[in-house]
């Protein structure tokens, strides 16, 4: 392609940008065979990896989807590289969660939902190949917006991929995408018959043999963490039979080893995440999940927090947006009453009082950390019946003040007592309490 300057003298020959050669390779999709067809899906899909959120979002708008449904019904585009397409498009659905999708209000939609219930009634000659793979792109394309009746079957079907236990490269990846699509269900609510003891099996057989993806693993997890909202007998069987802390804390930790985070950010077109920092987000996703609907705590959670802490540590530097997830998470695993106990094991305390002290903070982290060390202190000062209870509370109070005393909590009171006359920090109610959580422990 000729570009042209001012003077209207040809340029340089510029380079297509990804979108551009999207529409230009999507344009002809429609003249080619099929074979043609599917080997020019898996080019535009290499560029679909290269995309960020913002041509994502410029692309697949209903009428790309709109598009794809009337090649489908003119006969210009095979089921077979549709589904090879979609599912790809929704890969990135789910890894990157596009909430302005449009997919859910196309007629491709209804299309896929009338196809999988026309295959489901079959009494004979049931096709379930391609009936899973549109039971995959339906999870993975609608963010919340899956018919009752559909869901069920989408559920049954795909899991009779994800157990699958084969070896190889390429069973592994349908494996990883079924787990995949299941973890895009946290809006619904689904029947423990219809997933429970295979979703047991995968975890504890993984746990044993190692079989799954990284990628695979998280969304198991993350698949069960959706539940606990709507069914909170689950919760024993993720803590203590499933032990999720204690996978997710040498999960956190392998990820954090494996990523290199003293690559510049930016590098390679900011746009392509290392397929371990995709997984590490995910994980952070799902603790922040737990944290929020899960009450059952076991001493594994200690081993969390700590690897939540050594994860800050890593990225404080070069990744913010991990670093400050980090905390937030330790911010929400306190204000849902971990006991105190796990968070100075784990260096939770620690780590807040090493930070709070910084001269660098802005307004936002000198909430989080204050209310953090305010609710720890509020918790410390609650009373039991229990005189065993007493006495080990009364260890640990000693044992927090000892940190906060040795990390110099008090020129911490004056440093943020100092904010609020500069205007830096807004909130007089907490600023004024401070000094009566702190001193009086």
């Amino acid at each position: 392609m000729s570009s042209y300057n001012a003077d209207g003298c040809t340029g340089a020959i510029l380079e297509l940008s990804r979108i551009e050669k999207f529409f230009e390779m999507f344009s002809e999709l429609e003249n080619d065979a099929e074979e043609g067809q599917k080997q020019k899906i898996e080019e535009i899909n290499e560029i679909l990896d290269e995309m960020d959120e913002a041509e994502f979002y410029s692309i697949f708008t209903k009428e790309m989807f709109e598009k794809i449904d009337q090649m489908i019904e003119k006969k210009k585009l095979t089921l077979e590289n549709a589904i090879l397409l979609l599912k790809h498009i929704g890969y990135h659905n789910v890894i990157v969660k596009f909430f302005k999708f449009d997919f859910h209000v196309s007629s491709l939609r209804f299309r896929i939902e009338n196809m999988i219930t026309e295959e489901e009634k079959k009494k004979e000659g049931k096709n379930e190949k391609p009936l899973v793979d549109l039971c995959e792109c339906n999870l993975l394309l609608s963010n919340g917006f899956i018919s009752e009746p559909i869901i069920s079957v989408c559920v049954t079907y795909v899991l009779k991929v994800a157990m699958s236990k084969e070896e190889g490269e390429e069973a592994r990846k349908d494996v990883e995408m079924a787990l995949l699509a299941l973890s895009n269900t946290m809006y619904y609510f689904i029947e423990q018959k219809l997933y429970l003891k295979e979703i047991k099996d995968i975890v504890q057989y993984h746990q044993e043999h190692h079989n799954l993806t990284r990628l695979a693993y998280q969304s198991t997890m993350q698949f069960l963490i959706h539940r606990l909202h709507n069914d909170k007998s689950l919760e024993s069987l993720v803590v203590n039979e499933l032990h999720f802390a204690r996978e997710a804390a040498r999960e956190l930790d392998e990820l954090t080893k494996c990523v290199d985070w003293e690559r510049k950010c930016g590098e390679e077109g900011e746009k392509e995440k290392e397929t371990e920092e995709i997984a590490l987000m995910r994980w952070i996703k799902a603790l922040k999940l737990s944290f929020y609907n899960c009450k059952l705590w076991n001493e594994e959670y200690s081993g969390l927090i700590n690897s939540i802490v050594q994860l800050f540590r890593a990225t404080k530097e070069r990744f913010g947006e991990i670093s400050d997830q980090c905390i937030y998470l330790l911010k929400t695993a306190d204000d849902r009453d971990m006991k105190i106990d796990g968070l100075v094991k784990g260096g939770a305390i620690d780590l807040v009082l090493e930070e709070i002290q910084q001269p660098t903070l802005n307004k936002d982290k000198v909430k989080v950390y204050t209310s953090f060390l305010m609710n720890v202190s509020r918790r410390l000062k609650e009373k039991g019946d229990d005189e065993k209870k007493k006495v080990e509370r009364k260890m640990l109070k000693r044992k927090v003040f000892e940190k906060m005393e040795e990390e110099g909590y008090e020129n911490c009171v004056i440093g943020l007592c100092h904010h609020v006359c500069e205007g830096l920090f807004g909130d007089y109610y907490l600023i004024e309490n401070c000094p009566d959580y702190f001193v009086y422990l």
